[in-house]
């Protein structure tokens, strides 16, 4: 199978598609990437998010588009984001929007606090290869808890801890996620 096409990446729910890292990222990989928007964000508005069914729709409208750019099919895109973007990308494949891989940095597997709040319904749906970028003291989930609730995904997972780093890991942290992202990309 050829290398993926391109990587289409969403923001987090605090920011947009002008975060350091994935300005950083687009600027170090040696594919496309394209940096999106939510619609919230493209109306002006800092937050709170739009509901998730139009955070989904969009994932696949901006998907269906970067494809058609790249004239190819939406299966050779890899899709993922921070925090909530790569939720988003996560839900979207899980519902059926081909893609070739999930790049999830910073997910967020239960809201600070609300363990009992877990956002995997759509794990048992994924099954692309996934790799999940987290900081070991990340409060939206620990690491036992994300490799206990990742056994469900059926798809190849890989996993990398950013040691000591929390939901948004500081800045002398993007060399050695742009790596681990680079080298997953090229496995694919």
């Amino acid at each position: 199978m050829s290398s993926p096409a391109g990587f289409l990446l969403a923001h987090g729910a605090g920011s947009d598609r002008n975060h350091r890292l994935s300005l950083a990222l687009e600027e170090a990989l040696t594919l496309p990437v394209r940096r999106m928007d939510f619609p919230y964000r493209k109306a002006g508005r800092r937050g709170p998010p739009d509901r998730a069914p139009k955070l989904i729709a969009e994932v696949v409208a901006e998907a269906e588009e970067f494809a058609a750019e790249l004239g190819v099919a939406c299966d050779q895109l890899v899709l993922g984001g921070r925090s909530m973007g790569g939720r988003m990308c996560s839900i979207a494949a899980a519902e059926g929007l081909p893609a070739r891989a999930l790049v999830l940095l910073s997910y967020p597997l239960h809201p600070p606090n609300k363990p009992e709040k877990l956002r995997i319904e759509h794990f048992p749906q994924i099954g692309i290869p996934s790799l999940f970028v987290n900081g070991d003291r990340d409060p939206f989930g620990t690491p036992a808890e994300m490799e206990r609730e990742m056994a469900a995904i059926p798809g190849p997972t890989t996993t990398h801890w950013l040691q000591g780093q929390r939901h948004d890991p500081r800045p002398t942290f993007d060399l050695e996620i742009i790596e681990v992202v680079g080298q997953f990309l090229d496995s694919l």
